[in-house]
């Protein structure tokens, strides 16, 4: 055999030896992806179910992701689970998580779509931080600036993230204490939030401006919040409407890339 022969041969062969493992990666990472929330523990026939592979390959990979830690097995017949690795690689990924880059080509999104001011809020004690911010082009708009604090109970960014954090009711008094808020005006409020989805405010920080603010979440509750702000000369009461929709969205897609499903 010439020795360009042979090494086509040996370039072949590592070619279809790549090949293989890359299927295999993918066959593992289609197992590890058929969990979810309602479906966290699962048996092999329901895995087969999902990933559509024969019932060798699947428990050879999943003997394999079992040793690794990504798998973990238990009971008669057996089931599987998510392992110990899998809650690692969540810490890490939730500890360097920025959530700056990974709004902003949501808040873009949003802000091409609207032209409006579009900013993101977090929660900080009784205060709400302004992460980011995309300033409206149009001439007559309303910002405040990434590093912007205002009290948590005072504007619909705060409401959306009081509104669906467990222990808010608990701490209202702590949340409204100094301001000229009536407590039981504000606890509706909160209710109306939870049940359309987002909150608007008018005039409340600066008198005729209007906004709309929705919660995103990750795996520990309510993450914060998307707002978009405008004036109330284009934002009536049926534009409000649509855009509550559209914050909703953008803040669902948020959700998704800190890991939560619309379910929450």
């Amino acid at each position: 055999m010439k020795a360009d022969e042979s090494s086509n041969i040996e370039n072949e062969d590592k070619g279809e030896k790549g090949t293989d493992s890359v299927r295999a990666v993918n066959r593992a990472l289609d197992i590890l992806l058929a969990f979810s929330r309602q479906d966290s523990e699962l048996t092999a026939a329901e895995l087969l179910q999902r990933v559509k592979l024969s019932r060798p390959t699947l428990y050879r990979l999943l003997y394999t992701l079992e040793t690794k830690g990504f798998i973990t097995s238990s009971g008669d017949p057996q089931r599987f689970r998510l392992g110990p690795a899998i809650a690692r690689l969540s810490h890490v990924w939730t500890e360097t998580l920025d959530i700056t880059a990974i709004a902003e080509p949501i808040m873009r999104a949003l802000w091409h779509e609207t032209q409006e001011t579009v900013a993101v809020f977090v929660e900080r004690a009784d205060m709400r931080l302004c992460l980011a911010e995309l300033p409206s082009p149009q001439p007559l708009n309303f910002k405040r600036g990434v590093g912007y604090q205002e009290r948590i109970a005072v504007g619909a960014t705060g409401r959306a993230i009081l509104a669906f954090k467990a222990d808010a009711q608990e701490r209202l008094d702590d949340y409204l204490r100094g301001l000229d808020v009536d407590r039981k005006a504000f606890a509706q409020s909160l209710a109306e939030t939870r049940e359309q989805g987002y909150a608007v405010s008018r005039n409340e920080l600066i008198v005729g401006a209007v906004a709309v603010a929705a919660p995103f979440f990750d795996r520990k509750g309510v993450a914060g919040s998307i707002g978009l702000f405008g004036p109330a000369t284009r934002l009536d009461e049926t534009v409000v409407k649509a855009l509550g929709e559209r914050v909703m969205q953008s803040a669902r897609a948020l959700s998704r890339q800190l890991g939560v499903g619309d379910s929450q």
